[in-house]
């Protein structure tokens, strides 16, 4: 890590739209930034490297799906091969972060029917920076 700090880019996985959060290692913080349609390879890596670019992000990190009692899923596979993709086509270190009840939390800071894919990345991002004690 630099004396800046790290920029980071934080994915919420969904086969129809993908939440994205954006943060620094220097502040601690993270907060929603957009939501990429998800069903179109081309689209959705089109949009994520528009992001790329533009925040030129030193460390990618992508929620992991798991049932309560940590046991993996159809959707941990899909979100662990998402992680795979975006270190492959934009050569940047990627985390996965254990994101049980980003999603549930996310909906409780929002009006109903509001969208909570950015926001349950923001809280994946939290959550990362508050594991690696970036944040109190």
């Amino acid at each position: 890590m630099s004396a800046a700090g790290e920029t980071l880019l934080a994915f919420d996985f969904g086969t129809r739209r993908i939440g994205v959060a954006i943060g620094n290692t220097i502040t601690g913080t993270g907060r929603p930034l957009a939501i990429v349609p998800a069903e179109r390879n081309d689209l959705k890596f089109g949009a994520i490297a528009t992001l790329i670019e533009e925040w030129r992000p030193d460390r990618l990190v992508v929620g992991r799906p798991l049932h309560p009692d940590g046991a993996g899923h159809e959707g941990t596979a899909r979100a662990e091969r998402f992680a795979r993709q975006l270190e492959g086509r934009f050569a940047r270190p990627v985390v996965l972060v254990d994101e049980r009840f980003s999603t549930v939390e996310a909906r409780r800071s929002l009006a109903p029917g509001e969208p909570d894919d950015a926001e349950a990345a923001a809280i994946i991002l939290r959550q990362y920076l508050h594991d690696r004690q970036f944040i109190a």
